[in-house]
């Protein structure tokens, strides 16, 4: 009789709560930030250039943090992470002058790559077929954390307005002390595994290209994917709140809790539906359905001017973002092979921070110059031409890949 299999690796609820915590920081920090910029004077410009420093500085550091990752290890990277975090929200609740304000969110965001590192540390700990299901986890405790993250900074800010950030600060810290007792180490480095054969990727092909990842063919599409789609979706994100007020009349309450069932509703999708999608159309096949899923939702909120249309399109739009985010990194991993899957999803990240900077850009200047569901038909077509760029080769969940260097786990 077969050894009975555990539900999760050992080690992955140790990272489910690291991330979960580290993105309650964030979450804490996030609504609160332009109002306490605006304390030491800073005008609406000022304050859009503090918030869009972090994700700057993530942009630049995250594939730096990824590759030093895979050289020497996912959990000092990851401690170093939150000791960053710790130090950019310290700073910033104390704070005197706008000035020390950027430097405090520069600080956070060059410690931002977090995620990206968990990220790799559980593909490093999932067999294949696994994966998506525990990526998609991990993008549930992320959705968790932006859900209880503002909630608990308004409790909070009752003591006064430095104490949210103090309060993360703390928050940042006290993850870096649970990882350093808890979290296993999932990768050990190049120099330990100088002996071993070269590295390969899910595809059976050498992972020793010498080329950077966005120049190989295979990669650079999903990176590609992985940038399109979020500008599509990022430009829904930023234009939603004027689109349901121009549509439908929703107000400030309304369209709170709108966006609350949005969170929620990806949440669910990425801890519900990931894992059966994954088993019935393989990994890059429920990639697709995911972006299918999210042209479909666009295309009815373009056309929505009743709840009656509204309900469907955000059900498809939730569903089909809870899963692209998981299938989409589980692809970068395993393309990536196991010696570089940290750079790459340090790419992937920074993919991400550059589409959440050009989609709300482009898609307010969409929804005012040129139309109100421009915005939405735009995200459509971007997130329609991405499902032919999804690579046709790749691992399909339910098989269990053989390549040449494989060990007995």
């Amino acid at each position: 009789m077969g050894r009975r299999r555990t539900r999760f690796p050992a080690g992955f609820g140790a990272l489910w709560g690291c991330v979960l915590l580290d993105l309650i920081g964030f979450g804490i920090i996030l609504p609160i930030l332009p109002l306490w910029a605006e304390r030491f004077g800073a005008r609406p410009g000022v304050i859009g250039a503090l918030v869009a420093t972090y994700s700057a500085f993530q942009l630049a550091f995250a594939p730096l943090w990824g590759r030093l990752s895979d050289r020497f290890g996912r959990k000092p990277i990851l401690i170093l992470a939150l000791l960053g975090t710790a130090a950019g929200s310290l700073l910033t609740g104390l704070a005197s002058s706008v000035a020390l304000l950027f430097v405090g969110r520069a600080i956070d965001g060059l410690s931002g790559a977090s995620v990206a590192v968990a990220q790799a540390a559980v593909a490093d700990l999932a067999e294949p077929a696994e994966r998506p299901r525990l990526l998609g986890l991990i993008g549930a405790a992320f959705g968790l954390g932006f859900v209880a993250g503002p909630a608990l900074g308004a409790l909070a800010a009752l003591s006064g307005p430095r104490a949210p950030f103090l309060v993360a600060a703390a928050l940042a810290a006290c993850n870096a002390v649970v990882a350093l007792v808890r979290l296993p180490e999932t990768n050990r480095g190049w120099g330990a595994r100088a002996a071993t054969p070269p590295d390969w990727n899910e595809e059976g092909d050498a992972a020793a290209d010498p080329r950077p990842a966005w120049r190989r063919p295979a990669m650079a599409r999903l990176l590609l994917v992985a940038f399109a789609s979020l500008v599509a979706f990022s430009a829904f994100e930023a234009t939603f709140s004027l689109f349901g007020e121009r549509r439908l009349g929703l107000r400030i309450a309304s369209t709170g809790a709108v966006f609350a069932g949005i969170g929620l509703a990806v949440v669910l999708a990425n801890a519900g539906l990931v894992a059966p999608a994954a088993r019935r159309l393989g990994e890059r096949g429920a990639l697709r359905l995911g972006l299918a899923l999210n042209g479909a939702g666009l295309v009815l909120l373009a056309l929505t001017r009743s709840w009656a249309l509204l309900v469907p399109a955000l059900l498809a739009l939730c569903v089909g973002q809870g899963l692209v985010t998981p299938t989409l990194s589980s692809s970068v991993a395993g393309q990536a092979g196991a010696r570089r899957r940290g750079g790459a999803l340090g790419l992937q990240q920074a993919a991400g921070g550059l589409a959440r900077v050009v989609g709300p850009l482009a898609g307010g200047f969409a929804f005012q110059h040129i139309g109100v569901p421009v915005p939405y038909v735009a995200g459509a077509v971007l997130a329609v031409l991405c499902v032919p760029l999804v690579p046709g080769r790749a691992h399909e969940g339910v098989r269990r890949l053989q390549l040449p260097h494989a060990r007995a786990r």
